[in-house]
């Protein structure tokens, strides 16, 4: 019988402490941190935690963007056996609150920010609403003077007086690892529940399909480059445990921005990357329109890999010609840890495909009535695996929905081919894909219909060039109202997260209504 203290994540953190402890683990800016430093800094986290009573059953959130203190932090909630819950850094205070009450977190770190993204001031202002989150702790910006506020604890101040070594909480394969939130056709945001043992078989499937593309100096530490954001599925789980889990050097940029991503991949000897394809857009476009020297880029890559949306395949074709770089196409969510299916390095590439199903996942399409379409006909896609998530935290009729004759239904709509290769080609769910980040009309909606000169809104995603979709909103006023699309868009992005808020509005007399009641959004 495997020992439950095996399955906490953070052995992959741990493990390469005791092989490699003077390796660099974490680069960020002129920050090194080997791996001996970040197993003790997230020692010292979860000793605090663990002080303050947290363990299994309890929730702590994380508010953070690409610096070391995510990983430090993340890993030190882990070793406690608590559960990471990760906030996305745009959310504004209603936001922050809903997820700190619909999570029941005990705690929530939140980094200061900047003037322009005050991360820790719509922090204090949510936790301050929230009863049940009992401590707020600061991760201070170092360029900016933080904030002396009543219930705010320091993050220097929290681990202090902590020693840096912590006895690994044993968890069991089933205990609640991280709590990633997502929106289904609700429009209300639900929290995914992974295990220790779906995070654990992702990382496994997603090293060995890395190993695979590593045919040069295998003996030497590999370098992965991280643009996506960590409480993105994909950057924490593909790009981050997994990279933990390989001994790799993790790069983080915290924000993303083409010359400074590609001076970084120069300067940093990238072995691999993952991005969104507006990402590739953008790196693509800035070499070429300043004639930017990648030789020593393609030199070090050994393989991109690109989710989150559909990759144009001229942007495809480009970037490999111009990086001379292999791009692979994956698919997943984050109910799936995220990765379902990839493009393997052992098969030759079908562009425009997500590949194929990964190690011990298997995906199939089914019909309305859950029966599987045959190759080449399209059908809502459906999963089975160690990955995949054990339920909506505290919904159950949400987690039943989802589950139906044992496989997962994602609501996209798909078509695998005779040799196993799937195709993303619909989606059941209402939602837009903005620059790889899903953003769901029924939640904005619910935003917009709130303004008192509004009487009705549909929201729906238009062709954008460079992000896939942008977010249009169609709005009739009510009855002797004025309100200019200017006006509204300021309205909603002083409400809601930036990459949601509508950035075209229309405004009509009247919507298309079907027989149901319902907006014709396609009308």
């Amino acid at each position: 019988m495997i020992s439950a203290t095996k399955f906490n994540l953070a052995s992959i953190l741990t493990q390469n402490a005791k092989l490699t402890p003077d390796n660099e683990a974490i680069v960020c800016g002129p920050q090194r941190i080997t791996y001996r430093e970040l197993d003790e800094a997230s020692s010292r986290v979860a000793n605090a935690l663990s002080r303050l009573g947290y363990g299994i059953g309890d929730n702590v959130a994380l508010m953070c963007p690409n610096l070391p203190y995510f990983p430090i932090i993340y890993f030190g909630i882990v070793k406690c056996g608590a559960a990471v819950v990760p906030l996305c850094v745009l959310f504004k205070a209603n936001e922050i609150e809903y997820h700190l009450r619909d999570s029941e977190a005990k705690a929530i770190f939140a980094f200061q920010g900047t003037d322009e993204l005050p991360m820790l001031a719509r922090a204090s202002e949510a936790f301050r609403n929230v009863e049940a989150c009992e401590h707020l702790i600061a991760l201070p910006n170092p360029q900016a003077e933080t904030p002396d506020s009543d219930g705010i604890t320091l993050f220097n101040s929290f681990i202090a007086n902590e020693t840096p070594v912590f006895e690994m909480r044993a968890t069991s394969p089933d205990d609640t690892c991280a709590i990633l939130y997502t929106s289904g056709t609700t429009g209300q945001p639900k929290g995914a529940e992974l295990t220790h043992l779906n995070i654990w078989s992702n990382v496994i499937a997603t090293h060995e399909i890395m190993m695979a593309g590593r045919t040069q100096n295998c003996g030497e530490q590999k370098t992965s480059l991280i643009t996506l954001p960590l409480f993105h599925t994909t950057g924490q789980t593909v790009q981050m445990n997994t990279g933990l889990y390989a001994g790799d050097r993790i790069v983080l940029l915290p924000r993303f921005e083409p010359k400074m991503t590609l001076d970084t991949m120069a300067a940093e000897k990238v072995n691999s990357w993952v991005g969104v394809p507006t990402m590739y857009w953008a790196l693509l476009n800035y070499a070429e329109q300043n004639d930017y020297d990648t030789t020593s880029i393609a030199e070090n890559m050994s393989v991109a890999k690109s989710g989150g949306a559909p990759m144009p395949l001229d942007v495809m074709k480009a970037f490999e010609k111009r990086f001379n770089v292999r791009v692979l196409e994956g698919y997943g969510l984050s109910e799936t840890s995220p990765l379902a299916t990839f493009n393997h390095m052992q098969r030759p590439s079908k562009p425009g495909t997500v590949g194929q199903s990964i190690f011990g996942v298997d995906v199939k399409c089914f019909d309305n009535d859950d029966n599987e379409v045959p190759r080449g006909t399209s059908g809502e896609v459906v999963i089975r695996g160690p990955n995949v998530m054990k339920g909506y935290y505290k919904r159950p009729d949400a987690t039943a929905e989802a589950f139906r004759n044992g496989w997962f239904h994602t609501g996209d709509i798909g078509m695998i081919d005779e040799d196993g290769y799937l195709t993303i080609v619909d989606r059941k769910k209402d939602m837009i894909l903005r620059g790889g980040y899903n953003v769901y009309p029924r939640e904005l909606e619910e935003l917009i219909i709130t303004h008192p000169a509004v009487s009705l809104v549909a929201v729906i995603g238009v062709p954008d060039e460079r992000l896939g979709e942008e977010v249009k909103a169609f709005v009739v006023l009510k009855k002797g109202e004025a309100l200019s699309e200017a006006e509204l868009i300021e309205w909603c992005r002083e409400r809601i997260a930036a990459n949601k808020y509508p950035r075209f509005v229309e405004f009509r007399d009247e919507l298309p209504i079907g027989n149901t009641g319902k907006i014709l959004k396609r009308a």
